[in-house]
């Protein structure tokens, strides 16, 4: 067994109040006011005129302006109580280990990380050894060095790191580096995850159906879907959302299954910004919205999704959730027609329309692939 690619996997498992409208009021409230003459408004103007003969006119807001300093409007609140400022609390001491080399692999200085980072991990420190394995693996400070790496992943692997035995897991599947031991690397696996190692959550649920087939494998893995979608893992948030959709499941997550299908189409994953298309056009998982479905779907036949430029083009035919194109319709079915993505409906309309509109979807075409 190799590692799970995800994207495969997936699809072979799872199958204010309006700001004009409020000031319009206040200043016909205020215009009314001016123009009566009743006693208060007659008090309120000499008092007015008081204010301006000692020089302390009032100060009004332009027009888009704020009277209110933000740097220090609460300085500003307590001067005008006659209140003094609160002394503020007192620091706590850090009594934690200061970890040099973490703050010098953040900053960018890996070489000097690395020299930190290695004393702590021969004294076997396992944050310390996981951070000197991924200096190494990834070349970072050092020569890249596979070898020495996977030595440093399973020492703090064997120590308890969740990161190291997400790690050394993904090895033990590949054979590369280590003999390959799949037990093992299940054991590990589920120790990662177990730990809150977000991508070993993933992939324990990827394994457990893999497991077990049908229904049983997917309610098994669903825990473990949910604990890695909400650590925002896109690949989880959109298995979750099939989940969500397809099982019998409690009302409150099923009414869940759209949120986390835009979740995942927010976090940029291109199967999920096609989804969102198909369930806001067709309805599924909440309410139609042909303008919102439209949009999802044209974000993924831009980022080159076949399905979704061709469904794009029977939108632009259909003038569903946007105004009829020809031209539009035609470029995207050149565009999925040369991918592979045969449609003998769009072939027809295709050949339907006159040469200049062909000639013209096609040039669009050749420019969205030049980009």
């Amino acid at each position: 067994m190799t590692i799970i690619d995800r994207r495969i996997r997936i699809f072979a498992l799872l199958s204010a109040a309006c700001l004009t409208g409020l000031f319009a009021c206040g200043t016909a409230a205020i215009a009314d006011e001016t123009a009566s003459d009743s006693p208060q408004s007659v008090v309120k103007r000499g008092r007015l005129m008081q204010a301006v003969e000692k020089g302390k006119t009032p100060k009004f807001a332009r027009p888009g302006e704020s009277l209110i300093n933000e740097s220090n409007a609460g300085l500003d609140l307590y001067a005008r109580m006659g209140a003094e400022l609160p002394d503020l609390p007192p620091e706590k001491p850090f009594l934690g280990k200061v970890q040099r080399a973490f703050g010098a692999y953040q900053r960018g200085f890996y070489k000097t990380a690395l020299d930190l980072a290695l004393p702590d991990a021969q004294k076997g420190d396992v944050a310390s050894q996981t951070l000197v394995a991924e200096l190494m693996m990834n070349g970072l400070g050092t020569r890249r060095n596979p070898t020495d790496a996977s030595f440093w992943f399973e020492q703090a692997a064997n120590g308890g790191d969740p990161n190291a035995q997400y790690r050394f897991a993904l090895m033990l599947m590949e054979g590369k580096q280590v003999k390959r031991d799949m037990k093992r690397a299940d054991e590990l696996m589920r120790k990662a995850a177990e730990g809150g190692n977000k991508e070993a959550q993933f992939n324990l649920a990827q394994v457990l159906v893999a497991a077990s087939p049908g229904e049983k494998g997917l309610l098994d893995a669903l825990p473990w879907y949910e604990k890695s979608a909400k650590q925002g893992v896109p690949d989880a948030q959109y298995a979750l959302s099939q989940l969500y959709s397809s099982l019998i499941l409690p009302p409150e997550k099923r009414e869940q299954a759209r949120y986390w299908l835009q979740r995942a189409a927010l976090a940029g994953f291109d199967t999920a910004l096609y989804d969102m298309g198909v369930w806001l056009v067709n309805g599924i998982g909440g309410d139609r919205n042909y303008e919102e479905g439209f949009r999802w779907m044209l974000r993924a036949a831009i980022r080159g999704n076949i399905a979704a430029q061709n469904k794009v083009a029977h939108l632009y035919v259909n003038a569903i959730g946007t105004r009829p194109d020809p031209v539009e319709a035609a470029k995207w079915y050149v565009l999925s027609r040369r991918a592979g993505y045969a449609d003998l409906d769009l072939e027809d309309f295709f050949l339907g329309i006159n040469d200049e509109q062909q000639q013209e979807a096609i040039k669009r075409a050749d420019a969205f692939l030049a980009r």
